[in-house]
């Protein structure tokens, strides 16, 4: 359900686009934004702080887009929300000694405080490199395939890299069927012993 939230602005985006071209599109995207906040009210949860940038975002950047009739605007704004979320992990693990990856996955990983740094870094440069390739994407092609990379192509990349950096931590991963052998294994030299 999550992963529908997330990505359900970005599909709406996508279909109203090829039916109604960029400047329905981008209104339909500040609608699903909207909703999605609306979404986290209703649910009564917490709208996480990444939510109210990108939703600041997509009402400035689509309001300009559409009251100024240049999808300039528009293609700003993917490239200024991946420069963001890098200089956020940056800046907060430089100036304020507070590691964002860390706080995210901490629960849920224990790793060597070197490797939460070089995640964290990995994180910020990936989040760089997309910034420059949407840049150059968007103001080197025509506006459709800026939109199919839009969608499909920093989608497609934000997956390759999570799944990276899974397969590259796998040897800090718990596992739990290790566990349960081995307590299966001591279980069964206790019964035996008795």
């Amino acid at each position: 359900m999550q992963l529908f939230l997330e990505y359900f602005p970005l599909v709406i985006f996508f279909i109203v686009n090829s039916i109604a071209g960029i400047y329905w599109a981008t209104g339909s995207l500040i609608i699903a934004a909207f909703l999605q906040i609306i979404y986290f009210m209703v649910m009564k949860k917490k709208i996480p702080a990444k939510q109210w940038i990108i939703f600041g975002l997509i009402v400035v950047f689509g309001g300009l887009t559409i009251y100024l009739q240049n999808d300039a605007f528009l293609k700003w704004k993917v490239t200024i929300i991946n420069a963001f979320f890098a200089g956020a992990l940056l800046v907060s693990n430089t100036l304020f000694n507070k590691n964002i990856i860390k706080e995210f996955l901490g629960e849920s990983l224990t790793l060597p405080e070197n490797i939460w740094s070089r995640l964290n870094a990995a994180w910020a440069l990936f989040f760089l490199f997309c910034a420059g390739l949407n840049y150059y994407v968007a103001f080197n092609y025509d506006l459709d395939t800026w939109v199919n990379f839009k969608v499909f192509g920093l989608t497609g990349l934000m997956f390759i890299f999570s799944i990276t950096s899974i397969l590259l931590l796998y040897k800090y991963l718990p596992l739990e069927e290790d566990e349960n052998e081995s307590n299966t294994i001591i279980d069964e030299k206790n019964n035996t012993s008795n």
